[in-house]
């Protein structure tokens, strides 16, 4: 009997986390924890998604993303297709919904969708019968990825988000992860700090339930958690900071400045990363106080957390 037993979740996508219910979040956390269990992870139930077609469709390069769905898919039991978009129909001018209508007539069961417009997955979830999953749109959300964000800091921190200060620093302006993170890390009664200069601060970031820092001392102080965001330039137009390498001496996450943190602080990083920009090695290599191999773990149990709860409404 898996934690998610007798709780009835009536999503039909995972598009944002604004969607969901406080008590939705807890329950697929609780079943993430469930599969983080690496022996029912791999000899758990195969009957799941036993039948079932998901499709991943990526229009944006990925890994972790990519390869974390595909793999939680196959240990649920799934059908796993992976569309090559650079040898597809969308490379010959194909439109969104012209996409949308083919896979629609293949009867895939879940679909999973990265896109480098904001959007993109509601429209397609509007015009297909499956359910489908945000895996990234824009600089709008990645609630997948703040779910597995959540379920590393759960394991760190016994369960218990309350009183918990963290701190997300970088290029929030471009950041889809710091949006989602956000709305999670509010809805669960975390305190969340935004670091980052000016020009990569959101105008609207005061109305988010955050405190705003534009110093790392003063941003850092007192908070048990830091996760730290890459520049993400191949979505700027123009110069947001005078070079990577000043960049990273006042924003980049070094021995000295983790130091301004609580004793004992954790760091998250949702990668790619960019060593020696946003974060030294020396942090990020150092498993008392890096959780991002942690995260990439929690990746896979997380989405089959997902993709199990959104199974349960698929006739």
């Amino acid at each position: 009997m898996t934690p998610f037993e007798g709780y009835e979740f009536s999503k039909r996508h995972c598009l944002d986390i604004s969607d969901f219910h406080r008590a939705d979040i807890e329950n697929l956390l609780a079943l993430g924890a469930h599969y983080a269990d690496l022996d029912v992870q791999k000899h758990g139930p195969r009957d799941v998604l036993a039948g079932k077609t998901l499709v991943n469709l990526f229009f944006e390069n990925s890994t972790r993303t990519e390869k974390s769905f595909e793999l939680a898919g196959r240990r649920l039991g799934a059908d796993v297709i992976s569309m090559q978009i650079a040898s597809s129909s969308v490379k010959k001018g194909e439109t969104l919904l012209d996409t949308a209508a083919t896979l629609n007539a293949m009867n895939p069961d879940l679909l999973v969708v990265r896109h480098g417009q904001s959007g993109a997955p509601s429209l397609l979830a509007q015009k297909v019968s499956c359910s489908v999953i945000n895996a990234g749109d824009g600089t709008h959300a990645h609630p997948t990825q703040a779910l597995l964000d959540a379920l590393t800091l759960r394991q760190a921190f016994d369960g218990d988000f309350s009183g918990i200060r963290i701190a997300i620093c970088g290029d929030i302006l471009h950041s889809r992860v710091a949006r989602s993170n956000v709305q999670l890390l509010n809805m669960l009664g975390a305190e969340v700090r935004l670091i980052g200069p000016p020009t990569l601060i959101p105008t609207d970031a005061d109305q988010w339930g955050v405190d705003v820092f534009h110093d790392m001392k003063d941003g850092l102080a007192g908070c048990d958690a830091i996760m730290m965001l890459r520049l993400q330039l191949e979505r700027m137009s123009g110069s947001f900071v005078p070079s990577q390498r000043e960049y990273f001496h006042f924003y980049g996450l070094d021995r000295s400045k983790l130091a301004y943190a609580k004793d004992g602080a954790v760091v998250l990083h949702p990668g790619p990363m960019n060593r020696g920009v946003e974060i030294s090695s020396g942090v990020a290599d150092d498993p008392d106080i890096s959780l991002i191999t942690q995260q990439v773990a929690a990746g896979v149990a997380m989405r089959m957390a997902i993709l199990h709860a959104l199974a349960e409404g698929i006739q």
